[in-house]
């Protein structure tokens, strides 16, 4: 991370449903979702997917140049297999002097989150147990809604998405900034969610599921997802200057995303593609800027 500014999003992980590997989509990168968020120096995580391998393999290399040990909060939006996949490659995870508190809201009354992991490392699908990490890993499970701490002067709002199995979205607020973490989740035709309008209300950057184009999501209806259009009309709602298109659909190589990212500008300047290896700040507002509000004419309009 930079030491320009205290309060950072790097991507890690910008691709959803499969990670994919080819010469047509190395712009925009093809791991799946990992997202590292800089607090003032207090690193939180936010999914697991097969990114969560690289930005580890950076928090080795720190570690052998005389870093301290980790003590590091991973936020899980829900775990279905392309927001965990990268939990067994985790290389911090097998040191002992490493501590971690994983965190999951979506899961049902008869499930939890160590459960979950647990059957993700057991044969046939995988050669070794959880047991394997020598660090120590705290399970905690809480209630979409819930009020999360990370550390002094972070805050960690959480609210129900409208996924497949349930999924968490999450505002992190340090030093007067917020920066909103919304996927997987799908939009209703025409309507503006109002528990997500709840939570990114007056954030400064928002980073919305995007894995659909409008005309992509009528033969998609159902599957989990949303379009870049619904989440500019729900930035335009609650007054967000920076959205972040994110959850890039495997199929849409870097030609399909740079006409996604020009359409966004038309309709919303300043609009953001995620890529694997970008770093955003949200900016520093003052008194004297104002962010306007603007009726969003219906959702995915």
């Amino acid at each position: 991370m930079s030491e320009m500014d205290d309060f950072q999003v790097r991507f890690w992980g910008v691709r959803g449903s499969i990670s994919i590997s080819d010469s047509k989509s190395m712009r925009y990168g093809g791991n799946t979702p990992c997202l590292e968020i800089n607090c003032g120096g207090r690193r939180l995580i936010f999914d697991a997917g097969s990114g969560l391998r690289y930005l580890g393999n950076e928090m080795m290399a720190e570690s052998m140049a005389g870093g301290d040990a980790v003590d590091m909060d991973i936020f899980l939006t829900h775990t279905h297999y392309d927001h965990i996949c990268g939990i067994p490659f985790f290389k911090p995870f097998f040191l002992p002097q490493n501590k971690f508190r994983m965190w999951a809201g979506h899961l049902l009354p008869d499930t939890d989150l160590r459960g979950v992991l647990c059957a993700l490392m057991t044969s046939p699908l995988f050669p070794v147990s959880l047991d394997i990490f020598q660090s120590k890993i705290e399970f905690h499970d809480f209630l979409v809604g819930d009020v999360l701490n990370s550390g002094p002067d972070v805050v960690v709002r959480t609210a129900a998405l409208n996924h497949p199995d349930g999924a968490a979205g999450y505002r992190i607020e340090f030093d007067g900034r917020s920066i909103c973490y919304l996927t997987d989740t799908e939009h209703v035709a025409g309507e503006l969610d109002q528990t997500i309008l709840k939570l990114i209300d007056g954030a400064d950057m928002v980073i919305y599921d995007s894995m659909f184009t409008e005309e992509e999501y009528k033969n998609c209806v159902g599957w989990g997802h949303s379009t870049w259009e619904a989440g500019a009309d729900l930035c335009d709602a609650a007054g967000v200057p920076q959205f972040v298109i994110f959850h890039h659909d495997p199929d849409h190589d870097d030609d399909f995303m740079d006409q996604i990212a020009a359409a966004a500008e038309a309709r919303r300047p300043g609009t953001l593609v995620a890529r694997e290896g970008m770093v955003l700040s949200p900016a520093q507002r003052t008194e004297d800027i104002a962010i306007p509000r603007r009726k969003a004419a219906s959702a995915g309009s």
